[in-house]
């Protein structure tokens, strides 16, 4: 083959050569394997993990800076992972992602009252308006979601809100030392 002659690219015995991937895809392919055990974590579905795992891969490692330091590769995967679990969760559960988030906010383990700290929160709740008593009472004592909340008071989301935010300020402003 001389110089001219272009190269027979569909002969059986050519080999396509691909870029070489890059160092930031390198880190993010070795990553996957823990953001895979931190969606299995979360879903305990070994079909639904392997799919949601693929779309954080499709999603974050296109956008990959290159030349980012491996903490900032892992940093932005588990962000796709948990945007992807939320848009997962979102739809399984049928609720909004905002709805969502407020709820796993606060599901976070308290760790037990004690007698002390038992006492001083019947006493603010004492001093609030029945409204704002009930909607902390339903969300903070019982772990009922604003969905659930605003089904048991007859109000929209939004309304159980804002009155859950006037509720927490007025908790604030109680006087304890009376």
């Amino acid at each position: 083959m001389t110089e001219e002659e272009p190269a027979d690219t569909g002969a059986l015995g050519d080999v396509l050569e691909l870029p070489a991937a890059s160092r930031a895809t390198d880190i993010a392919l070795e990553e996957l394997e823990l953001v895979f055990a931190f969606i299995y974590a979360r879903v305990g579905n070994r079909a639904d993990t392997e799919d949601l795992t693929q779309q954080v891969a499709m999603k974050a490692i296109p956008r990959l800076r290159q030349g980012a330091p491996a903490s900032a590769i892992r940093g932005y995967l588990f962000a796709t992972a948990r945007s992807v679990l939320g848009g997962f969760w979102s739809t399984r559960l049928g609720l909004s992602e905002a709805e969502l988030h407020d709820d796993l906010a606060l599901a976070a383990p308290a760790p037990p009252p004690s007698e002390a700290n038992t006492e001083t929160v019947h006493r603010i709740l004492a001093e609030l308006s029945d409204n704002y008593r009930r909607v902390l009472e339903l969300r903070f004592l019982h772990g009922y979601s604003l969905k659930e909340v605003a089904a048991e008071m007859r109000s929209s989301v939004g309304a159980v809100k804002v009155m859950q935010l006037r509720a927490l300020r007025a908790a604030a402003k109680v006087r304890l030392d009376e």
